[in-house]
């Protein structure tokens, strides 16, 4: 799978900073990526690598400054995550003149979860978040079975259902077994596993710490702990409501959502499209997939992307806040998209320039002034993604 978007971006990334951060899930590409990049790197300008989960490179970094202060060229250091300590390390290296090396580091945790080293390399450290496949990176034939299997390679790569089946529940096993206690949480896995699937029962609903915590036995906090886990590991996004003086009672707390269309349905249980199609959560699923979808088109930070609603039933699935514009974005899953109240009160409040109400399917019409009717795969084609300087 040619990802050449996020090759050029490390390379634009890299002549502005001198340490460039890949973060993303586990098992979502990273490392295949760094290996790519540097084999398009000239042979004159050889690259050193480390991977913090080889014993063998943990040996070479013992001393780290010791270690790396000599080497010339890229320097890559994969799990990052692993030895955040590195970091001061790294800042040391960067502020050297002339500049001697970059580094290209990898890591399965958000810049929130690392945040504490990434400080100590503000200004000198650029960020680039991987999600697995997206549906602008596969064919149009390909679609139904992205939604189905997820973005992750080898999930959406294997060579049958039943084998994609299998490497998810072994992700998500090695996930609560090893990945989580390797970034220092202390969450017995059978606990966070049930959490999980309960909280895929809420996948595009407000998050509800209490009710989930009566149902497990664990309080509020423990909830809201666990969710934070989830959300700084990429797995589960926390949508944050939009607030403005607009004289109603709004909404105050986060949705949630899967970030990954295969993990949710491995845990909701829907293994096949018949699954799917029977079962109460087949909206909720194309809502969360396409919703991710759209705001990875939109290359939209945390802090630009947004839901509204109204205690009196006025909501809106998507708000994009980006260049003095402001996108709104209803997501049905339905062959004949209609104009609503709330589509029109949702136009005039939020002040939107646009909305956009994306359905199943390759036709686009308008529905009212400034509200449009658009299929999946026509969004697509005219995607909102600005092109990557090369």
């Amino acid at each position: 799978m040619d990802r050449e978007r996020h090759l050029q971006e490390i390379a634009r990334l890299l002549k502005i900073h001198p340490v460039v951060a890949i973060l993303g899930p586990r098992q979502c590409g990273k490392t295949t990526l760094a290996r790519r990049f540097v084999s398009r790197m000239p042979s004159r300008r050889p690259a050193n690598s480390f991977d913090l989960e080889d014993e063998t490179d943990l040996a070479r970094l013992e001393a780290p400054k010791l270690a790396l202060e000599e080497l010339r060229g890229l320097v890559v250091i994969d799990e990052i995550q692993r030895r955040p300590a590195l970091f001061e390390t790294l800042r040391v290296l960067a502020d050297r003149r002339p500049v001697r090396s970059r580094f290209l580091i990898l890591g399965s945790a958000s810049r929130d979860m690392i945040r504490q080293g990434s400080e100590s390399l503000a200004g000198r450290i650029g960020f680039l978040e991987l999600p697995p496949f997206t549906a602008e990176e596969v064919a149009a034939k390909d679609l139904r079975k992205l939604w189905m299997r997820g973005g992750f390679p080898k999930s959406f790569l294997a060579a049958s259902a039943d084998a994609s089946r299998q490497w998810r529940k072994d992700y998500i096993s090695t996930f609560l077994e090893r990945d989580i206690p390797a970034l220092g949480f202390r969450i017995p896995a059978n606990f966070m596993r049930r959490f999980w699937t309960m909280l895929a029962h809420y996948h595009g609903q407000i998050f509800n710490a209490s009710e989930i915590g009566r149902s497990l036995g664990l309080s509020n906090d423990t909830m809201r702990r666990y969710l934070d886990v989830l959300s700084g590991t990429f797995m589960v996004r926390q949508l944050q409501p939009w607030h403005e003086n607009l004289g109603k009672r709004q909404v105050k707390s986060p949705k949630i959502y899967f970030r990954d269309s295969g993990i949710f349905h491995a845990l909701l249980g829907t293994w096949t499209e018949k699954d799917l199609r029977t079962h109460p959560r087949l909206g909720a699923s194309w809502e969360g997939w396409v919703l991710e979808e759209v705001i990875r088109a939109h290359v939209a930070a945390p802090e630009e992307a947004y839901f509204w609603a109204t205690h009196s039933q006025t909501e809106l699935d998507l708000l994009i806040v980006q260049d003095n514009r402001r996108i709104g974005y209803e997501i049905k899953y339905t062959d004949a998209p209609r104009l609503t109240p709330s589509m029109r009160i949702a136009l005039r409040d939020l002040k939107l320039n646009e909305l956009v109400v994306i359905f199943p399917g390759n036709q686009s019409f308008p529905l009212a002034d400034k509200i449009r009717a658009a299929g999946f795969e026509t969004f697509l084609q005219r995607s909102p993604r600005a092109a990557l300087p090369s």
